[in-house]
């Protein structure tokens, strides 16, 4: 079998569940992930044969994409910022619109770098986190999660992105704890936030494969993560300093509301299809 063949057939294979852009795109990232070569070099040595091992790996990847599992769970990478990351099913895909959370973080950024202190709360593979220490080198980022196990993804990543991010275990919810940590410039997260009740629209590839406790929340209270978020940073954001979240987009105005009671302003931003799904709160 060629790598042209192996492509096919990996695309013919997959149309059984996904259409045929997305199941060419999973099979490029697949024989890409496999053989090391990249889309150019394969379109030049498309002609080129795979050994039996290599056919007999693609083959139980395919079996595993059957079962919608996501591509990035079964090669254990996903692309953010430009970065590759190693990922497990105990942490979150990152997705594009974390990329933009990021971005406007960088571009809005006010502090001297050298003295900056970034706090990420949930963070999963360790992305958002990672990202803003690679760009914003002399700050001094943490990153806080509740799982053992996405710690351990997350601090795999520093290591291997060779990036200094101070990760430690949290369970952000328990207030006594949060607030034994010191005060910080800038606080951000991506929380879970998609109310239980949602469950039944989520593709399967989320619904079966992502950790479910990074994902959703009680559907009488579906900001419970963004209060404990404004409740912390009342006495845990330094002056002139701001929180940036992910936020549901279906609960933009109730998230701003919801922080202007507690004496913050607020200010949405859209992402690039247009939808709420960012905010920026301050005091």
């Amino acid at each position: 079998m060629t790598i042209q063949e192996a492509n096919r057939h990996i695309t013919n294979r997959l149309t059984a569940i996904y259409e045929e852009v997305e199941a060419s795109n999973i099979s490029d990232c697949v024989i890409e992930n496999l053989t090391g070569i990249k889309r150019t070099d394969r379109i030049i040595n498309k002609a080129r044969s795979i050994s039996p091992e290599l056919g007999q790996q693609i083959e139980y990847c395919i079996v595993r994409l059957l079962t919608h599992e996501p591509v990035q769970y079964v090669l254990n990478e996903a692309w953010f910022c430009g970065l590759k990351f190693y990922v497990d099913k105990n942490v979150l895909i990152p997705r594009p619109e974390t990329e933009e959370l990021v971005e406007w973080i960088i571009s809005d950024c006010k502090f001297p770098i050298d003295t900056l202190s970034i706090l990420d709360i949930g963070s999963g593979s360790g992305c958002i986190p990672i990202a803003l220490k690679r760009r914003l080198g002399k700050a001094e980022v943490s990153g806080c999660d509740i799982s053992i196990e996405a710690l351990q993804a997350a601090r795999r990543n520093a290591t291997t992105l060779g990036v200094n991010v101070n990760f430690f275990a949290l369970d952000f919810l328990n207030k006594e704890r949060r607030d034994q940590l010191p005060a910080f410039d800038i606080i951000v997260s991506n929380p879970p936030y998609i109310p239980e009740m949602d469950k039944k629209e989520m593709p399967l590839n989320v619904l079966n494969y992502e950790p479910p406790k990074a994902l959703f929340v009680p559907d009488n209270d579906a900001l419970i993560f963004y209060k404990a978020i404004a409740d912390f940073g009342k006495n845990h954001l330094n002056k002139n300093g701001a929180i940036y979240m992910e936020i549901n987009e279906n609960l933009g105005d109730a998230t701003a509301s919801m922080f202007q009671l507690n004496g913050y302003r607020a200010e949405i931003k859209k992402d690039m299809q247009g939808k709420d799904r960012m905010i920026k709160t301050f005091i």
